[in-house]
């Protein structure tokens, strides 16, 4: 059973690829706020135990390759992280208003 893992009533290996783009794909994921950007998303994969295998934050992109727990869907994994980087970063950052 080696590469899976387990919670007390299921052993699981649900891998996903997620991709998404900053509006009108404005290159502004460079510099603080690209770190920031990764550590947010960090914070919401280990709140939810969400195991990020690897991720890249692009100008314009995020590219996560994560293994979620069948508890948490995969759209709600997104919605989470999504909006909660869009809000810190826009809170944290002027520039992106």
């Amino acid at each position: 059973m080696n590469g899976y893992r387990k919670s007390s009533h299921t052993v699981f290996d649900n891998k996903f690829h997620l991709v998404w783009c900053t509006k009108y794909r404005y290159k502004v994921l460079k510099g603080d706020i690209a770190t920031r950007c990764r550590d947010v998303i960090r914070e919401v994969c280990r709140s939810h135990d969400a195991e990020i295998i690897s991720g890249h934050v692009s100008l314009d992109h995020v590219h996560l390759y994560v293994s979620i727990p069948p508890k948490i869907s995969v759209s709600n994994l997104v919605k989470l992280s999504k909006g909660k980087t869009s809000r810190k970063l826009q809170m944290e950052f002027n520039a992106l208003k």
